[in-house]
């Protein structure tokens, strides 16, 4: 990862860290359940998270697992998942580790779950990462990755690009199934299952998030009252007296193995 943009980052992920944590479409939902089933998490296991932000992700898998290594590469996102997770006061058993998804820093085989929601999209290298991905990955570990599933129009594919650069400069680029199913393969993963989920985000929360200036929400406001009809379809725009509401994407989770030892 280039050192400028991952102090591009920091800065961005730092300054919004406390939304993060705040924001309630992160702290649910189907993607987290959907995951659970697949992954089938058991007091035996060792989850990393990558790319935790608030530290949702971590704390709901805590109480299913042994233990979980929550991990990004922004410590004051770091600081507040903590202080997130001590203040709900129900689990022990996670730990910290400032963290380069494509670059972790851990040994082979250390974990036999992984996780990753709602991050790839900026990391600059989505192969380098899941390479890593594997190597962490005990064998027969098992990885849910969940992230912004790119439009297969070419219309509205470029206004969702150019409308998530609007919000934040450091998304660089959602990828198709196809795309994904690509690269966990040329990652020597085995692909074991895809679910396509829809989520609605609440307009103003999801700007806070990105820490946007009033001119810019009403510049990102603009962008998607202005779109055409079947932009607004597509992701259900909800509006009232010219001011967005709510708008739904899709997640894409991915349900992925590392290969079994084989048996001589």
């Amino acid at each position: 990862m280039d050192s400028k943009f991952k102090n591009q980052v920091r800065e961005q992920f730092g300054k919004t860290a406390a939304a993060y944590v705040e924001a309630t479409h992160f702290s649910g939902g189907k993607d987290l359940e959907e995951a659970a089933r697949l992954l089938k998490p058991t007091h035996d296991d060792n989850l990393l998270d990558v790319a935790c932000a608030g530290g949702h992700m971590a704390l709901f898998f805590a109480p299913l697992v042994r233990q979980v290594v929550a991990s990004d590469l922004t410590m004051q996102m770091l600081k507040k998942a903590q202080e997130h997770i001590a203040e709900e006061g129900r689990v022990d058993n996670v730990i910290f580790r400032e963290a380069d998804a494509e670059d972790l820093p851990f040994p082979a085989g250390s974990f036999t779950l992984l996780t990753c929601r709602i991050a790839p999209h900026h990391f600059p290298d989505v192969p380098r990462a899941l390479r890593e991905f594997h190597r962490v990955l005990r064998r027969g570990g098992r990885m849910a990755i969940i992230d912004t599933l790119m439009p297969a129009d070419p219309e509205i594919a470029d206004f969702f690009q150019t409308m998530e650069k609007m919000r934040n400069p450091t998304h660089i680029r959602a990828y198709s199934e196809q795309e994904w199913r690509q690269m966990v393969e040329d990652a020597e993963l085995i692909l074991q299952e895809t679910i396509i989920i829809s989520k609605t985000h609440d307009f103003q929360e999801w700007v806070k998030t990105a820490g946007l200036n009033r001119a810019r929400v009403q510049e990102l406001n603009k962008y998607f009252m202005d779109a055409p009809p079947k932009v607004h379809d597509f992701f259900q725009i909800e509006s009232f007296a010219g001011e967005v509401e709510s708008y739904t994407d899709q997640k894409l989770l991915i349900y992925a193995t590392r290969k079994e030892k084989e048996k001589k």
